[in-house]
């Protein structure tokens, strides 16, 4: 082999972790400031907000009081984000008493963050005549095509494709579909009931 003719052992960099935002999402969740955060774990307001933009590498003892602070294990800095699919018509049918709706659930039961429903209405299909509350602080209707009602105590608010109407989760309302066409619906519930 000639000197012309060398082989190059390129060397792949090794792949940072990336954990700053996973901290800055847990301090902010617990509405603390960077201030805070480092005189708790005796490090510098400068070396945390570093850590939370990853322009540092933390020592271990350092990483331990950030997360000792922030209520979290080490290792769940690491662990890949929690995720799951439910495919167009898999997801498990549900009714909250409505008639003639179809209505499933799309997000899965481990979820308590939120809960959504993918409702399909039949023309005159409603929730009920009696108004009903859940146990959710909001309550959010999107509507992806057709017309809905949401009746709520004082008033009725029309909805169409597009739009969107957020509410507190514990004011009484029921819904119909006022039109001649089924209609689809999201409903967005938080903290799920």
């Amino acid at each position: 082999m000639s000197r012309r003719t060398r082989l190059a052992v390129v060397e792949q960099p090794r792949q940072a972790v990336l954990i700053g935002t996973k901290l800055r999402t847990a301090r902010k969740l617990r509405g603390l400031t960077l201030d805070q955060v480092a005189r708790s774990a005796g490090l510098t307001k400068g070396f945390v907000s570093r850590l939370e933009r990853d322009d540092v590498s933390p020592s271990v003892a350092s990483l331990v009081s950030v997360c000792d602070v922030l209520g979290l294990r080490v290792g769940e800095l690491f662990d890949p984000p929690r995720t799951s699919v439910i495919r167009a018509g898999e997801g498990q049918l549900i009714n909250f008493g409505g008639e003639g709706a179809v209505e499933r659930l799309v997000t899965p039961g481990t979820q308590t963050a939120l809960e959504v429903i993918h409702s399909v209405i039949e023309p005159g299909g409603n929730g009920g005549e009696e108004l009903y509350a859940l146990s959710c602080d909001a309550e959010c209707a999107y509507v992806l095509s057709g017309t809905v009602e949401v009746v709520l105590e004082d008033h009725t608010e029309t909805l169409s494709a597009g739009d969107a109407m957020t509410f507190p989760g514990n004011s009484p309302h029921t819904w119909r579909n006022p039109g001649p066409r089924p209609c689809k619906v999201l409903w967005i519930l938080a903290p799920a009931p």
